[in-house]
């Protein structure tokens, strides 16, 4: 595995031919039609420059008109035939072809879906998109139509070869000599193009990476008036694409050009060679005009063969890019990690630091008591959501430990994992499909009556009672569309019927209204009553409902305990608690 300027790893030369391996042996019954189907339509394609020669010849030799009769009426038949094998080699070739890019796309789904968070967050939602559309369309395309096209085009170059050497080995050679220039031009294109098209396939990575933060990020690029360095950033990538799609270009207007001028050598070549020869007495008319019509025949499936590898070099690129995610680090422990004895977490001496930032934790030690209800309360950028995903095992501290019934969550299987500690954050997502198929997700087997509870359980029954078709209604694109709340109370409901033993809220009702919000906590509260709540806000209305308060400050937890007690400290607490009391005017 190598990268290409992405976090993701790209296969290298070897990794790609076991995966194509992989996926001919699949189906290993149609590729093997195809080559038959392939071989019968070139060996029919055969008959007809043969015959053409026994025509000259018998003509020569003052034969009469049925010379010519015979030997014409049989190529009529072998080029039908020839049509008939061919399409039929073709229509097995895109089956072949179809079934096996459904392989890809779903290798590739489901190796997307065992990636860690940390990973693809990381990452970047850029590159595993381009990945996953623009690559995955490249190979497509090869499989459906260039690669059925490259294999019926190899097999009758092989033939046609073949057949001037049976024909004449003298001309043979001669033919062969005179595909010289074709094969330095294709050695000297192959040795650029590969990393050439690996390069393009990144910099389109890192447009649609920028296009995508900048878009997801508008509001904030719009408050902290980043306009003009994200136009810069945009800018910058685009002109490595251009750069890039330039250099491929290059190589493309040299490398035909010399292919191109050079077809007509061989046949040229042939003719004069044939000439001397039949001069000498050395070989018949006929059998030169053979070979000359061969090599002229040859000229089309090898200029299909040169357009195609051109193609295979972009789309070899691509499915290096798309099978690069098998490199990846998988979502799991490595397999067998241990069960945890207990519920409880304990955080020890955690420390932790971003790549391109600064120390964000320094030195947390908490623990959570199995069945508590635990608020984490402070200013923004004081490490609350960091440590939200230590608990939740998405990230490993830099130093000290993160456990639950002593294991480390980040080596829990996942699982164990989510049936252990689940994280919700303000962040949420609706995926195309009925109010049904997006609950189903947390727990396929829900009868109707348990994702009814669910949504009772959130505040979001109505609502979705209201839609014309109920749990059946589509949502998303031409179908029911949801606001904000809506989407993060089907998140919530997917918590409810996960049914883990700690729920991590981080600031997860955010986009609620503050009076759905208290009712949708309180739900929760309700359905998870004996679980672990730990939660992430900024409303402390959640601080005073809970057990203990952990307030966090500058990335160390500098004060934890129940609400009446922080509040009679006088602290950091205190003055929160002061400030967003009077704000709301509630006593």
């Amino acid at each position: 595995m190598t990268t290409d300027g992405t976090l993701l790893p790209v296969a290298d030369r070897a990794g790609v031919r076991r995966a194509t391996v992989r996926l001919v042996r699949a189906d290993a019954r149609a590729f093997a039609a195809a080559l038959v189907l392939n071989a019968l339509a070139a060996a029919a394609g055969l008959a007809g420059p043969w015959l053409v020669g026994r025509i000259i010849d018998d003509v020569r030799a003052g034969r009469g008109a049925g010379a010519v009769d015979g030997p014409a009426l049989w190529i009529l038949l072998a080029s039908l035939a020839q049509l008939l094998l061919a399409r039929w080699a073709r229509y097995v070739g895109h089956r072949f072809g179809e079934r096996t890019l459904a392989r890809v796309r779903e290798e590739y789904v489901d190796r997307v879906l065992a990636l860690p968070a940390s990973v693809v967050e990381r990452a970047g939602t850029g590159d595993l998109t381009a990945r996953g559309t623009a690559d995955v369309a490249t190979v497509g395309t090869t499989l459906r139509d260039v690669g059925p096209d490259l294999l019926v085009n190899s097999v009758q170059a092989l033939f046609v070869l073949g057949a001037v050497c049976a024909l004449d080995p003298l001309l043979g050679a001669f033919g062969l000599l005179g595909l010289t220039p074709v094969w330095l031009a294709l050695r000297w294109y192959l040795r650029r193009a590969r990393d050439g098209y690996l390069a393009e396939g990144a910099a389109t990575s890192q447009v649609a990476e920028i296009v995508a933060a900048t878009a997801d990020g508008a509001r904030t690029v719009e408050s902290f008036r980043l306009r003009r360095r994200r136009i810069a950033a945009s800018r910058e990538a685009l002109e490595t694409s251009r750069r890039t799609r330039l250099h491929t270009l290059f190589l493309r207007t040299v490398f035909f050009p010399a292919v191109e001028v050079t077809y007509t050598v061989p046949v040229a070549g042939v003719l004069l060679f044939g000439g001397w020869l039949h001069a000498r007495g050395s070989v018949g008319v006929g059998a030169v005009v053979a070979a000359a019509l061969y090599l002229r025949q040859f000229a089309e499936p090898l200029d299909q063969i040169l357009m195609r590898v051109e193609q295979l070099q972009s789309s070899g690129a691509s499915f290096a890019r798309v099978e690069g995610i098998a490199g990846a680090p998988p979502d799991d422990a490595g397999g067998g990690s241990p069960v945890p004895a207990d519920d409880r977490i304990e955080v020890r001496g955690v420390r932790y630091a971003y790549e391109r930032g600064g120390e964000v934790l320094r030195g947390v030690d908490l623990t959570v008591r199995p069945g508590e209800r635990l608020a984490v309360v402070g200013p923004s950028g004081a490490g609350k959501t960091t440590l939200s995903r230590l608990l939740a095992g998405i990230d490993r501290p830099g130093a000290g430990t993160v456990t639950v019934g002593g294991v480390p969550v980040a080596d829990l299987e996942p699982e164990l994992l989510r049936r252990q500690v689940v994280l919700v954050t303000q962040e949420h997502h609706v995926f195309l499909g009925t109010v049904r198929d997006n609950l189903l997700i947390a727990e396929p087997g829900a009868t109707d009556a348990g994702l009814w509870a669910a949504l009772t359980a959130v505040g979001a029954a109505d609502w979705v009672r209201s839609l014309p078709d109920g749990l059946g209604t589509r949502l998303g694109p031409g179908g029911e569309r949801t606001d904000g709340s809506q989407a993060q109370q089907l998140a919530l409901a997917r918590v409810v019927l996960a049914d883990p033993h700690t729920l991590i809220l981080d600031e997860a009702t955010a986009l609620l209204d503050p009076t759905t919000a208290r009712t949708t906590e309180r739900a929760l509260a309700a359905v998870l009553r004996g679980r672990t709540v730990i939660a992430i806000a900024h409303r402390l209305h959640t601080a005073h409902d809970a057990d203990r308060v952990a307030v966090m400050e500058d990335g160390r937890l500098t004060e934890l305990g129940r609400h009446e007690d922080l509040v009679r400290a006088g602290g950091a607490y205190a003055a929160l608690w002061r400030t967003w009391h009077g704000d709301t005017g509630e006593h």
